[in-house]
C-alpha cells in the first residue's frame, strides 16, 4: 500500500509542511514549505490561507495520512487558541481532500523520535533530518524541517513492530490483544 505523509507545524505567522512517501518501507523525501502570513493582519484571512495552501499539498502530493503538531501548553492561552485554529484549518483541508487520518504529536514527542532527546533544538532537528533524508536544508526552511520531524515521527510510529503494544494501556489489553504471544 502506498502512503504519502503530509507533516503540517501549524501556525498563524510561519506555517511549516512537509511531504514523505513511504517507499518499500522507507521514508523518502518529497517536499517541504513554508507558508509565511506575517503580513497577513486579518486572523481569518490567516485561516483561509492555511486553508487554501493545505488543501493544494494535499491535492498536488495525493497524501494518504496527515501528522500535525499538537499545540503545546504555554504560559499565553490566546497563543495556544491560535495555534489551535491554525491546525483547525489544515485538518479540515485534509479531511475535505480525502485524507481520513489524522494524527497529532507533542513537540517533544516529535523531537524525542527524530533526535533522541525530546528537548532537542530546532538546529538539531533540522541536521537529523537531513542525514536521516538525505537533503539540504535552507536556514528558511526550518519550520518545514519541524513538519517533516513530525511526518517522520508519524511514520515512526505507525511502522514499529512495537506500535500495538504501545497503544496498550495495560497488560491485560495486551494479553487480550496478542493471546498467541503469552503462556
Amino acid at each position: 500500500m502506498s502512503r504519502t505523509i503530509i507533516g503540517i507545524d501549524p501556525g498563524t505567522n510561519l506555517l511549516g509542511f512537509g511531504v514523505i512517501d513511504v517507499v518499500e518501507g522507507k521514508p523518502v523525501f518529497v517536499d517541504m514549505g513554508v507558508l509565511d502570513i506575517r503580513k497577513e493582519k486579518d486572523a481569518y484571512s490567516k485561516l483561509r490561507q492555511i486553508y487554501e495552501t493545505i488543501s493544494e499539498v494535499c491535492k498536488t502530493y495525493h497524501g494518504t495520512e496527515m501528522a500535525l503538531e499538537s499545540p503545546f501548553y504555554g504560559k499565553n492561552a490566546q497563543v495556544v487558541l491560535k495555534l489551535g485554529r491554525a491546525q483547525g484549518a489544515a485538518m479540515i483541508a485534509a479531511m475535505e481532500n480525502g485524507i481520513s487520518e489524522v494524527h497529532e504529536y507533542a513537540p517533544r514527542e516529535a523531537k524525542q523520535a527524530i533526535t533522541g532527546n525530546g528537548a532537542a533544538s530546532k538546529e538539531q532537528v533540522s541536521m537529523m533530518i537531513r542525514k536521516t533524508l538525505g537533503i539540504e536544508i535552507k536556514a528558511e526552511h526550518l519550520d518545514a524541517t519541524d513538519a517533516l520531524a513530525i511526518a517522520l515521527c508519524h511514520y515512526y510510529s505507525t511502522s514499529s513492530p512495537l506500535a500495538k503494544v504501545k497503544s496498550a494501556s495495560s497488560w491485560e489489553k495486551f494479553i487480550q490483544a496478542n493471546p498467541g504471544r503469552v503462556k
